[in-house]
């Protein structure tokens, strides 16, 4: 009981959290993802016994390269030039680690590198896009958040479901007490909330929830 009240309070920390960063100003938003992906790079790299600074150095410029254009409000016909030099300085200070590396680890070094970048640097700078995907390229708070609202729905209902009806495992070798109906619960709950959030958050079309809930 201890456990889980823990958690439930450390959820519900983050959640207000990341509620209050969306709302308030777009500033506070991407600031707040860009510490998460920090953290996140710390444990992975860590998971993964990766000892260098570089995955640091790369997601730095990634992500303040990658959003830029959302901060200064820079016109967006140069989004290119700033994207390629992004790119430019990742793939230079990713192959100019090998110097640091021990020549047997080279290829190992180097993948671990990509896999960090890949895996976690690349989706949160994407991520922060996302309230930005509209006609006029301007911030809009309600669709980031409708996208974390899908997502709780996701996880809230496959947990329930899943631990009340769940009886055939989903995937037991990478997680034991996934179950089939659990997924689906959390499928068709989502598909539900996108209903729901499409008279709620009326920036983007009942389609366009639709095809969220389906990728969520």
């Amino acid at each position: 009981m201890g456990k889980f009240l823990t958690r439930a309070l450390s959820g519900l920390v983050f959640v207000s959290v990341l509620i209050f960063s969306i709302l308030y100003s777009k500033i506070t938003f991407i600031c707040l993802f860009f510490s998460l992906m920090m953290l996140c790079l710390y444990e992975f790299k860590r998971m993964i016994a990766l000892k260098s600074i570089f995955p640091y150095l790369i997601g730095c410029l990634f992500f303040v390269f990658g959003n830029i254009l959302n901060v200064e409000d820079i016109p967006a016909r140069i989004i290119f030039e700033y994207v390629g030099v992004a790119l430019f300085l990742t793939i230079f200070i990713t192959f100019a680690s090998i110097l640091f590396a021990k020549k047997e680890e080279v290829i190992s070094h180097l993948g671990k590198i990509f896999l960090s970048v890949i895996y976690i640097v690349v989706p949160f700078t994407l991520m922060v896009q996302i309230p930005f995907l509209n006609a006029s390229f301007n911030y809009v708070n309600s669709t980031i958040l409708g996208v974390f609202i899908l997502i709780w729905v996701n996880d809230s209902f496959a947990y329930l479901v899943g631990k009340n009806l769940g009886k055939h495992k989903l995937l037991e070798r990478i997680s034991p007490n996934k179950t089939i109906e659990g997924f689906i619960g959390g499928m068709l709950f989502t598909f539900i909330a996108s209903f729901v959030l499409t008279h709620q958050f009326t920036s983007l079309t009942q389609t366009q929830w639709l095809v969220i809930a389906g990728i969520v």
